[in-house]
Formats: C-alpha cells, structure tokens, sequence
C-alpha cells in the first residue's frame, strides 16, 4: 500500500488521519492522464498537417517572383509574335473560314449604296467644297494635320501601277531573305509613298528605318498622310529628300543590315548606280547585310559578265543570284537580285 498523509492537530485527539489509494486506482489515473494527453497532442498535429497541406494546395495567389515569370513568359510571346513576318497557312485557314462562316460572296465590282458612297473623284470634290467633312456645325474643332485632299482620298496608292498591297509581299520576302530582327537597321533607296516602307516602319525599332526619296508629292504623302493615318509617327523614320545618290545626311557611323531599291536602278544612268554601290559599300554589315535590287540589274549585265564581277569584287561586294518571291493577294511576280559585303 502507499500512505499519502495529510497530518492535522487536534486538542481532543491525537489521532492522525490519512488517504489510503490503492495502486490499482494510481495507474487507472495515470493511464488516463497519459491517454488525454496523447490525444491531445495527436489532435494539434493533425491540425497542424492539415493546416500546412491546405495551405500548399489551395489556389493562393502566386508569390511577387512567380507573378513576374508569368508576365515574363506572356511578354515573350507577345514579342515573338511582333517578330513574326509572313502570313502562315493557319492564318490563311483562319480567314478563310471566317469568310465561309459568314456566307459572304464577292459580287459585281460596281459602287453600292452605303452611307455615302463616293468615288474618290467625288470624295476630292467634297472636301474642296466644303473644306473638309463637318457633319455638325461647329466653331472651335481644330485639325492637328490638316492634309490635302488628294491625300486623303489616296490618290497616291494609284501610282504604281499595281494594287498598294504588293507592298506587304515585298516586305516579307525581303525582311526573311534578309533574316531581320526589330533591331536591325534598313535604307531603302526610293521609297515613294512607303508602300513598302510602312510595313518597315512598323516591324523595326524605332529610328530603324532610313529613305531616300527625290519626289516632293511622294514625301508629302509619306509624312502629312500614311505616317500619321497609320498611327506610326512615334516609329521616328529617317526619311529625308535627296537626289544623286548622296547618303552623307544618315551619318558617317551607321551601318545596315538592309539596302533596298525598288525599281529605282533601272530609271538612274549606269554611272551613278556604280557610283551609288560605291557609296553603300561602307555602309553595309559585311557578310550578313544584303543589298537587294528589283527588276533588272542592266547597269551590271551591260558590262559583260567578267566585267560586272570584276567591278563589284573592286568595290568589295558579291553577286549572290537572283530570286523571286510569293504573294498573298494577287498574282504578283517580281525578281530580285541579290547582293553582300565580302570585305570587312
């Protein structure tokens, strides 16, 4: 037996009281003790798991680093998709049924009504007359560009004597002949109304994009008309008036990854495009930049064969062959010739 004692003093006895436990009663007491305590501890473990693995389940919002490599992944695929330049046949696919759809089928090439329709010889008229299109009368609008009329109604889309949208064959076929990237550096040697030019504009970095043009209307329908209307004036081109030839004005330090003329040799004197090529030579990456002419290369061929290699191997470049490309709304056929910079 185990004695747990609780002595007292008493003046009538002298007697000493105790609590007699039986032992059998001590380990029931303790084992339970022991038994809560278990459960209670297992209890807060188990909260605490289950805690921690909800926590690592649940769709918590992503740390400030993971954030940052998906906005990183997503810009990465924006970029790659402004890097891209021809049409693929998924997207060809993509319009086309679009186009089946809708039922839509091309009629009669006539004016139909709308809700003005004009021609653009009409439009001109119009905005001769009344000095512009005002449909409400008031007296503070303001014009931030006013443009002439024959701008507007794109006269100048009329002067190649094929439809504007070549434009965009001649971009891709010579922007991936050419490997470019947004970074890289183009002059094109006559570039009218940027037909081709705007698509330039578009793709490269800014202040990428260099012209040379000697038309005045040209330049004016460039600068007071596509540049704006096609929201690309924070795009900064070069593009400066000249004749002969003369690159002086783009600076002595540029170098380009591209040097373009677009049927513009074949209407220059043999002498002046060799002394032009002469210009270029400096201003061309060697082995990687490309120099492309259009139409013909006479100016070449009319020297011989041999002479024609002889002259460019002087000036330091390479005949690499001539090539065409495809297009993508209309049967347009156009070669090219190529050349490059074998002289550091």
């Amino acid at each position: 037996m185990v004695f747990l004692s609780s002595s007292s003093s008493s003046s009538s006895s002298t007697m000493q009281k105790g609590i007699f436990v039986s032992v059998p009663v001590l380990v029931l007491s303790v084992s339970f003790a022991a038994a809560v305590f278990f459960l209670l501890s297992s209890s807060l473990s188990s909260s605490s798991s289950s805690s921690s693995s909800s926590s690592s389940s649940c769709s918590c919002p992503p740390s400030i680093s993971s954030r940052n490599d998906v906005v990183g992944s997503v810009s990465d695929v924006v970029r790659l998709q402004e890097r891209r330049i021809s049409t693929t046949r998924e997207d060809i696919e993509w319009v086309r049924d679009l186009i089946r759809s809708n039922g839509l089928h091309m009629h009669k090439n006539e004016l139909r009504k709308g809700i003005n329709p004009r021609t653009r010889d009409q439009q001109l008229v119009d905005l001769r007359e009344y000095k512009g299109i005002s449909h409400y009368e008031v007296d503070n609008n303001h014009t931030a560009l006013p443009c002439p009329g024959e701008l507007l109604v794109e006269q100048h889309h009329s002067n190649y004597g094929e439809p504007w949208a070549g434009g965009r064959d001649v971009f891709e076929f010579l922007a991936e002949s050419s490997k470019l990237k947004p970074n890289s550096r183009v002059l094109e040697i006559g570039c009218g109304t940027l037909r081709v030019g705007l698509h330039f504009i578009r793709y490269l970095n800014p202040k990428h994009f260099h012209c040379l043009e000697k038309d005045e209307l040209s330049l004016m329908a460039a600068l007071r008309y596509e540049l704006p209307s096609q929201g690309l004036l924070h795009k900064r081109p070069l593009i400066l008036r000249g004749e002969d030839m003369e690159f002086s004005k783009f600076g002595s330090d540029v170098t380009y990854d591209l040097i373009y003329a677009s049927a513009v040799f074949l209407h220059m004197p043999d002498k002046l495009v060799w002394t032009g090529l002469e210009r270029l030579v400096e201003k061309l990456k060697p082995y990687e930049g490309r120099i492309f002419v259009s139409h013909n290369v006479k100016f070449c061929s009319r020297l011989g064969g041999d002479e024609c290699a002889k002259k460019l191997a002087s000036l330091g470049l390479e005949y690499l062959g001539k090539q065409t490309h495809d297009s993508l709304l209309f049967n347009h056929y156009e070669i090219w010739f190529g050349f490059r910079r074998v002289k550091p």
